[in-house]
């Protein structure tokens, strides 16, 4: 209580003879502004208690500061009011202390932005880089004061801000529990917090524990680190079109990524590549392709301001504003003047900019007689790809090195032969002239202790491989490689005796015998949290990974996401914490000589690899790379529904405005234009007109320029079904369907889902089966995959296959008990499955899968739902029916059930008339809730509905009763507001209507469908309620697989 209390932590700290930035505790805005006042502006709000930094800022004036403390106090009783420390340098340590007062620090990490951008916002290097000796171990020593005086027994995190002219610093907190920076730590130094402050919350001490990384050294010690971290946070901001980019005292990642290396300059390249497929590294292209998203020039007499705004007021894409500032003429002065960064991290970045301007004056050839400046390259984190970029291709080609098919000893690389350089080409140079990176090992403690985990990262600062590696001694893969075959042909799937899966099916007593010892599976990871990709892949990674353990594979996994449980180290065989790139999947490929690599398990990202590494003869297990790309590809999967009469919504693939122009003359409006390769509908859009088509083209080319873009008639009002299944080799082994709540039209990660289906017509869900085993057999399946329908009129009509584990896929076994990812992956390996009998129409309860969103967290943004992802999590709950499930889920997401007041604001006149139409209208009124109405509405309700409701005028109109006022002071307890429009636009009454219930912590609803539903399951509720008969059934979850488990 002392740490989070903050008039107490200031007597503890103070009683230690430190000092914290000046603060003060309020409850109300008026003594806030007092306490503003005395402190003096600048300062800084934040609301107790809360995560995250959820509804801070800082307040330059009084105007500023009322608005702020009035949003704070939405999200905490409390607000405290701080001294500004913005431009200090942040810092942090983690600190373990046991019953016995034995206390160390085991990290401390160095924020690379400056104080004023929350520290789960910013880049953080481990260890600190440009602390003195002296100020290290000041810091250090007033940590352990503190953590001792506070008693903490377990795991801590104390901050500081250190002002860098006088060194003067300052506490800004103590978190007394395992944080987010823990998990950071663990990973970055290998020491096992989590498991240590167990222990220690169970009475051990540190001097009982061992290092469980050298199994002989106890854990009373302080890792030393002969490498260095950084994270990156991951934010997808780009997906909101009227969001606040800005980042600043409040946290809008979603995710992030640890890169490691022997330098800063090799980890910060590694780990901006790692968090965004657009970045190359520190390069400026990646900033050039978010100013065109914004419709901003990249030169031009307004530019210099435009980058000087970026650089002041940092959005997602600072890092790659500097690199563009040096590129412009920056010096590092300037850019330390306008940012507060350190001037060591920007010396070392211009370091990387000197030596980009180096390589650009030379081409291929030249760049190949200079083998000194491409090991440097490689040192200091350039990629083959980024060298490539770089360097310019030879005028007149001098030698001949043509080699018309990849050869074995090429193994991805590609001998020069003139025309553009590649990443193959500089890949085969650099392997020519003996540059090849290493394998290192994290081990706690540099090297002076022998090391027992495989938790490893590649560099190119090294001279040996810290282990023992199959492939290190060879000097390529024995296989050649392999083209995709022409036409639409589908091969057998890959199995690991690299048979067809049915030739290893067939040979049972083979299947089942004892696998070799030295056989070798790599899985690639998920990559970064994102919107679209979260730990529901992580889930199916770790699930696919102890299932080759327990089949006797030995499992190498490839992830740089610090948050997973794939990339604790004790969780797999061997962990690079590399990449997800195709560079670093070949070398580990080319080290390791795997017997087959994994790709289906984690997300889009390791799918998007498929192609490049089979085409470099990378043995990819499960389903084929042809059929991968069949569905991918969305003409080509388009064209395979046709051949197979699978009914999918009219469609065509263009090239030019004008073809789109005419696929809408003859299909008519709306329609939805689907970029290939894409994950969470990135860049999808439903197009209402010609003006917008021709707008939103030019954003959709920018997302995929080497797969095509195709463009489908959006059918409205229409159910939609999702599929997941197992296949092996062509044949459906075990499937679960699932219903949407809303429409299709809602991305199916944001929808609502209900598992079993619960209305869905007989021929419908036979319809589903049919098509799924279908499309099985013609893509020769094995292993997960994901198919979505859309239904309408009893029609079912397909609208994409994912082949590859879906998001849904965790929810559908744990609802079912039956483990879809382990039975992929013995069928990838090559064992016989038997499959799960599941019984939907018997199981007597429903499951509810609900999407958590972040709009409270994203200033500006608009909360509402459509073909492109914006959820940010995910819930699920398990009731007797199917409102149980869905109210239990919807309260888990944080909606909260109305007690009094309702505003209904439906646009589309059909939406009026479905409300009115179901009940749901009707059932409100009956529960004695109050019902308010915009003004169509209202009149709709009131004139066609019979129904009684108050009339309230939406923003615009400033005539009260007003929405907004009613949300401020507390009078509305849910929105209804269905949007007329699909796109955004800040300056409508419904926006504003939708922003205001978001920051006035009023639940929402945005459609049609879930707001029935909803309005169903409190009217099924209060029924039962007012009868005397309990609604909520609470069980285990061991107590509904129970039900399962007896109809099998």
């Amino acid at each position: 209580m002392k740490t989070e209390d903050r008039d107490l932590f200031s007597k503890v700290v103070e009683a230690c003879g430190e000092k914290i930035a000046e603060s003060a505790c309020c409850d109300c805005v008026a003594d806030a502004v007092v306490a503003a006042t005395e402190i003096g502006y600048p300062v800084l709000v934040r609301a107790a208690y809360a995560l995250g930094g959820l509804g801070s800022g800082f307040a330059d004036n009084e105007e500023e500061l009322r608005r702020l403390v009035n949003v704070a106090l939405v999200n905490s009783p409390q607000v405290i009011i701080d001294k500004s420390l913005k431009g200090w340098k942040e810092l942090e340590y983690e600190v373990v202390r046991d019953k016995n007062d034995n206390c160390i620090t085991v990290c401390n990490m160095e924020n690379f932005d400056p104080m004023g951008v929350h520290t789960g916002e910013s880049i953080v290097i481990a260890p600190s880089q440009t602390l003195t000796n002296a100020e290290y171990y000041r810091l250090r020593q007033c940590a352990l004061k503190v953590i001792r005086h506070l008693g903490i027994v377990g795991e801590c995190n104390i901050q500081y801000a250190v002002d860098t002219k006088t060194s003067e610093f300052r506490i800004i907190e103590v978190n007394a529990r395992l944080s987010r920076s823990s998990a950071l730590a663990s990973k970055a130094t290998g020491y096992p917090l989590a498991y240590v402050a167990a222990k220690l919350a169970l009475g051990h001490d540190l001097v009982q524990l061992r290092n469980s990384v050298t199994k002989c050294t106890t854990a009373c010690f302080e890792p030393s680190l002969d490498y260095c971290v950084a994270k990156v946070p991951r934010w997808d901001l780009q997906k909101f079109s009227t969001v606040d980019a800005r980042i600043g005292s409040a946290m809008q990642s979603v995710g992030e990524v640890m890169a490691i290396g022997r330098t800063f300059e090799e980890t910060i390249q590694k780990a901006l590549r790692m968090v965004d497929d657009a970045s190359l590294g520190f390069d400026p292209i990646r900033y050039e392709l978010e100013l065109g998203r914004r419709g901003l020039a990249t030169s031009g007499p307004n530019f210099d301001a435009e980058l000087k705004k970026e650089l002041a007021n940092p959005t997602p894409v600072r890092m790659w504003a500097i690199a563009k500032a040096f590129e412009h003429g920056m010096n590092v002065e300037e850019v330390h003047t306008l940012t507060n960064i350190d001037r060591w991290f920007l010396s070392k970045l211009h370091g990387l900019h000197m030596l980009k301007g180096t390589m650009k004056s030379l081409d291929f050839y030249a760049l190949r007689q200079n083998p000194v400046l491409l090991k440097e390259a490689k040192t200091r984190g350039f990629s083959d790809k980024q060298i490539a970029a770089i360097i310019s291709a030879p005028e007149k080609i001098i030698d001949s090195e043509i080699s018309p098919h990849l050869l074995p000893s090429d193994h991805g690389s590609q001998r020069y032969s003139g025309g553009p350089v590649s990443e193959a080409h500089v890949r085969h140079l650099r392997k020519k002239l003996g540059i090849v990176p290493t394998v290192k090992q994290i081990d706690t403690l540099a090297a002076e202790f022998p090391a027992t985990t495989n938790y490893l990262y590649v560099t190119y600062s090294g001279d040996e491989h810290d282990l023992q590696l199959a492939g290190s001694t060879k000097q390529c893969s024995d296989l050649p490689g392999t083209d995709l075959i022409s036409g639409y042909a589908i091969p057998e799937p890959l199995a690991l005796n690299f048979q067809s899966s049915s030739d290893v099916m067939q040979q049972s007593s083979k299947a089942n015998k004892d696998v070799d010892a030295d056989s070798r599976i790599v899985v690639l990871g998920c990559g970064p949290y994102r919107i679209g990709s979260s730990v529901e892949f992580d889930w199916c990674s770790v699930n696919c990974i102890r299932t080759l353990r327990s089949l006797g594979h030995t499992a190498i996994v490839i992830n740089c996401n610090p948050e997973t449980v794939s990339t604790d180290f004790d969780e797999s065989d061997r962990l690079y914490f590399e990449e997800l790139s195709h560079e670093r999947v070949m070398d580990i490929a080319e080290l390791e000589d795997p017997r087959g690599v994994v790709i289906s398990v984690g997300g889009q990202t390791p799918n998007n690899l498929a192609l490049g590494l089979h085409k470099c003869g990378i043995r990819i297990l499960g389903t084929s790379v042809e059929a991968i790309d069949a569905c991918e590809d969305r003409n080509k999967f388009s064209q395979l529904c046709d051949s197979l009469r699978i009914d999918q919504p009219e469609w065509s693939q263009f090239a030019t405005l004008q073809e789109a122009r005419q696929f809408c003359k003859v299909a008519g409006f709306p329609v939805l234009v689907r970029p290939s390769y894409v994950l969470s509908g990135a860049a999808m859009r439903v197009v209402t007109n010609d003006g917008d088509l021709d707008l939103f083209l030019k954003t959709a080319a920018v997302v995929s320029r080497d797969h095509p873009v195709v463009i489908s008639k959006y059918i409205t009002g229409a159910k939609e079904v999702e599929m997941d299944g197992v296949g092996k080799s062509g044949d459906l082994v075990n499937y679960a369907i699932a219903e949407h709540v809303e429409n299709a039209g809602v991305h199916s990660g944001d929808a609502t889902l209900l598992l079993p289906a619960q209305r869905l017509f007989v021929e419908t869900h036979r319809k589903v089966k049919s098509i799924s085993q279908k499309l099985c057999r013609a893509l020769k399946i094995s292993g997960p995959f994901n198919i979505q329908f859309i239904c309408k009129d009893n029609e079912v009509k397909v609208i994409e296959c994912n082949l590859r584990a879906s998001r849904s896929m965790p929810f559908i076994s744990k609802t079912y008990n039956v483990n879809f990812i382990e039975l992929a992956t013995r069928i990838m390996t090559g064992m016989p499955v038997h499959p799960a009998i599941i019984q939907p129409m018997d199981i007597d309860f429903v499951a509810c899968k609900v999407p958590m969103f972040s709009f409270g967290r994203l200033k500006n943004s608009d909360p509402r739902l459509g073909v492109e992802m914006s959820s940010t999590g995910e819930v699920a709950c398990f009731g007797v029916n199917a409102y149980e499930a869905f109210l239990k889920g919807m309260m888990a997401a944080n909606f909260k059930l109305p007690t009094k007041n309702i505003l209904v604001s439906i646009g589309p006149a059909a939406a009026k008339a479905e409300f009115l139409a179901s009940g749901a209208a009707k059932q409100l009124q009956d529960m004695g809730f109050t019902l308010f109405a915009t003004k169509n509405t209202h009149e709709y309700l009131t004139n066609t509905g019979g129904l009684s409701c108050s009339l309230v005028y939406k923003p615009l109109i400033k005539r009260e009763p007003n929405v907004l006022t009613m949300l401020q002071t507390g009078k509305i307890d849910l929105v209804i507001d269905v949007p007329d429009s699909m796109d955004s636009d800040a300056l409508t009454d419904g926006f504003k209507i939708r922003r205001g219930a978001i920051e006035a912590a009023v639940s929402l609803i945005t459609d049609i469908k879930t707001a029935i539903f909803t309005c169903s399951a409190l009217h099924r509720k209060w029924v039962r309620e007012s009868s005397g008969k309990p609604f909520w059934d609470v069980c285990s979850w061991q107590e509904y697989v129970e039900i399962v488990e007896r109809l099998s």
